[in-house]
């Protein structure tokens, strides 16, 4: 097996930094013009609704309340991206969108332990992005009522405007952008080294051919 000269690499390396900086280069001005130019930003907003008792029949919550909204966390997340509650927030909002994208622009979660479930919303428009959120939250309390004859869903926090991109950060990208760029300038250098069959130098030629090299030409510079 072959020994690796890390010398000479790093010697070659150096030799072709012009390469390096020029691969960088354009990777990290290809990743700006995309992030700036062509990436699409989004914008996500979210509400925030809490089970409770029954507040129509009782005034108290009992530990059998509590434990049976705890039970239904997740089948009530689920109800929240169903069919039925999507295409009336399509229907009230006016969207000129299907179910299943709308669907797909929607996170459900809940806070482990807890009554509270998170509906998420992600949309290019920030406007658009708290309206669907906040209807959601109102189609879903509805919903629940009508489907259980129960009034035990209340809406903690309104949805609010989102006044930044949640999925573009200028500082982590350039970073990133310059990391893959160097790493593909030395890759590029390195392939360079690699398929370079031609001597380099008198060591080379002795750790190769194990012979001795006992002079050598200098290259003489045409007039």
């Amino acid at each position: 097996m072959e020994n690796i000269n890390l010398r000479e690499i790093i010697s070659y390396l150096s030799q072709k930094i012009w390469l390096i900086v020029i691969i960088l280069l354009v990777v990290f001005a290809g990743g700006e013009f995309y992030t700036a130019l062509i990436k699409t930003p989004l914008y996500e907003s979210s509400t925030n609704v809490v089970l409770i008792s029954d507040t129509s029949t009782k005034s108290e919550i009992t530990n059998n309340d509590v434990t049976l909204s705890n039970n239904l966390v997740k089948t009530y997340s689920e109800i929240v991206k169903s069919r039925n509650v999507l295409n009336q927030v399509i229907n009230k909002l006016n969207l000129d969108i299907s179910y299943e994208k709308l669907q797909s622009q929607v996170t459900v979660s809940s806070v482990t332990s807890t009554q509270l479930i998170t509906i998420k919303v992600s949309d290019k428009d920030s406007k658009q992005a708290q309206k669907i959120a906040n209807e959601i939250g109102t189609v879903f309390k509805s919903e629940i009522k009508s489907i259980y004859g129960i009034d035990n869903v209340q809406i903690v926090d309104q949805a609010v405007e989102a006044n930044r991109a949640y999925n573009i950060n200028l500082l982590k990208e350039s970073i990133i952008y310059l990391i893959l760029g160097l790493i593909l300038g030395v890759g590029a250098a390195y392939l360079m080294y690699i398929l370079d069959k031609t001597v380099k130098d008198t060591e080379t030629v002795e750790n190769k051919l194990g012979l001795t090299v006992i002079g050598v030409v200098p290259e003489v510079e045409g007039k």
